[in-house]
This record gives C-alpha cells, structure tokens and sequence, in this order.
C-alpha cells in the first residue's frame, strides 16, 4: 500500500523536484550557508540546497509521515510549524519555502518567522505555483471541471498565487529590498492515464475533488480532460511566481 508521501510523489512531486533548483538559484544560495526549508514536504526543495557544497539544511514541515519519508543522507527534518518556528532569531543565512507558504493558514505569519530567524542581510525567498493560468496540469484540471460543475473549488482563487502577491507580502513584513521572478519547467506524460491516475490518489485540492465525486461525474471529468490532451503522450508546462527579500536589521 502506498503512503501519503508516495501519492504526494506521483502527484506533485515530480514537479516540485523540478522547480526546486531554480528556487535554490534565485535564492542565491551559497557554499557554505544555512538554510531553512519551510514547508519540507518529501524533500524536493531540502535536496536540492544539499547540493550546494558545504551548505547545511533543515527541513521543516507539519506532516509527521512527509518528514520520515524525507529523513536520510544526513539531512535534518523535522516536525514544525511554519507559523511558530523553534529557532532562535538569527539562525539562518537563508529561509525558503516551495509551493507551500499559500497551503499555511496565516501565511504572514509564518512570514514574519521566517524573517525572524533570517540573519540581517540573509535572504527569504518563496515560489507558489500561478493557479490562475500558469499550472497546465492544474488549470487543464480545474477548467474541464468548471464546466461540468461551476461550484467546482477552483485553486486560482488559492492565496499569494497572483502575480504581485508575494511582492505585497514580503514588502508588508519590511523585507528590502524585493525582487520577484516567474519560473517555468516543463513536465512530460507518457500516456493519459500517466496524468489522471495521480488525480485519484487524493492529493491536494483537486485530488481530493476528484476521489470526491460520484464515478460517473468523475468519468465525465475524465472523458473531457482526455479530449482535451489527448490519449498519447504530451507535455505541460508550468509556472510559478517566485520572489525574494532581504532582512534588514530590525524586520524581525
């Protein structure tokens, strides 16, 4: 039977892996830094700041089984909550959260933590996928459903995932001075059912819409969704907003 962490893996993970070392780059993460990964996940953005010789990495997240499938090479995870951080002000070279930070329930204030534990002159940076238009596997998903049900749940409305969202919040918390980027990478599927099946693995919100449906609501779903992308291999793109800030003396 699979695990929580292995339906996140095939349903989101092979995207996250992805995006994660464009989020380490623009984050600017050097040799030798500290970093915290907020909202760990099963490690895609934690692994990817290991690469980067001599940093040192703490990934945090609030789901117990995300962490243990994580944990190993070395690497710390841990249980935490992003909205009351247990480290000390000041820990921290660098802070970074992928595509969790609009999932937290007081995103500003698991913000404001993070700033907190960022040294002066240290970087915050997160990346949220753009809902709205820039997630093929997500926008195709939510589209097909809207036209079958218009009260369907959906995750354009998803917080901080509008472009000029992330620069709003991270300029409220004092972070500068504020820079923000998109980032793209490309996904490919082998066959259809290489991007349905994920779906009913309950995964996020559109997974937990689709195993929510009556199955001949969800074959409805299905049948549209394969129209539209075809029943052979193809390839989406996907895009997130990313955006960085510097801690000032005093942000915290």
């Amino acid at each position: 039977m699979f695990s929580a962490s292995d339906d996140y893996e095939q349903f989101m993970g092979r995207w996250s892996r992805r995006l994660a070392p464009q989020l380490v780059a623009f984050a600017d993460v050097a040799e030798g830094d500290e970093v915290l990964d907020v909202g760990s996940g099963t490690g895609a953005l934690t692994f990817a700041v290991a690469t980067i010789p001599s940093a040192r990495v703490t990934g945090i997240d609030p789901s117990r089984a995300y962490v243990a499938a994580a944990s190993g090479d070395g690497i710390r995870f841990e249980v935490g909550d992003a909205q009351s951080l247990r480290f000390a002000d000041d820990s921290f070279d660098k802070a970074l959260s992928l595509l969790a930070l609009n999932f937290v329930p007081a995103p500003a204030t698991a913000l404001r933590e993070m700033a907190r534990v960022t040294r002066p002159g240290g970087v915050v940076a997160a990346a949220v996928w753009d809902y709205g238009d820039g997630m093929e596997m997500l926008r195709a998903f939510w589209d097909e459903a809207i036209a079958l049900d218009p009260d369907a749940p959906d995750e354009r409305h998803m917080p901080l995932s509008r472009r000029g969202d992330l620069v709003r919040a991270w300029r409220e918390q004092g972070l500068d001075p504020v820079e923000d980027t998109s980032l793209a990478i490309e996904q490919s599927f082998a066959s259809f059912d290489d991007y349905w099946q994920p779906f009913l693995l309950g995964q996020g919100p559109a997974g937990v819409y689709a195993t929510s449906l009556p199955e001949p609501r969800r074959d409805a779903l299905r049948s549209r969704l394969c129209t539209r992308l075809g029943y052979g291999g193809f390839t989406l793109t996907a895009r997130a907003w990313a955006v960085r800030g510097i801690v000032s003396a005093g942000t915290s």
